[in-house]
């Protein structure tokens, strides 16, 4: 994959995390079990997640990240679905074939 292709995805991938356009939040059952207050706090740490390294972003997509929260381990995923949902996108950088899916996750959910 070419460099600016890298950087176009990070920049889609950080503006989804961020605000929620371009795709989908999931929540998982584990997560919702930590209480409808926390919630909010842990989508407001995903959102500003800026932790990113060789081992947990090695191709540099910013599509992976994992934090602690009350006692919890904590990880968020971003996969990317062509606009039908029902096969892999077959090019992340393109926004228009790209449909986003954001999973927030306990990390005994993965």
């Amino acid at each position: 994959m070419k460099k600016e292709e890298i950087e176009r995805i990070r920049r889609l991938n950080d503006r989804f995390r961020r605000s929620g356009i371009g795709g989908d939040i999931f929540i998982t059952p584990g997560i919702q079990a930590l209480g409808a207050e926390v919630m909010p706090e842990v989508a407001g740490k995903v959102a500003q997640f800026d932790q990113f390294d060789h081992d947990n972003d090695p191709h540099g997509e910013h599509d992976f990240g994992a934090f602690e929260h009350g006692g919890q381990r904590i990880f968020w995923k971003i996969d990317y679905y062509g606009p039908d949902m029902m096969s892999g996108s077959e090019d992340p950088s393109d926004e228009e074939a790209t449909r986003r899916v954001l999973t927030i996750m306990v990390a005994s959910e993965y």
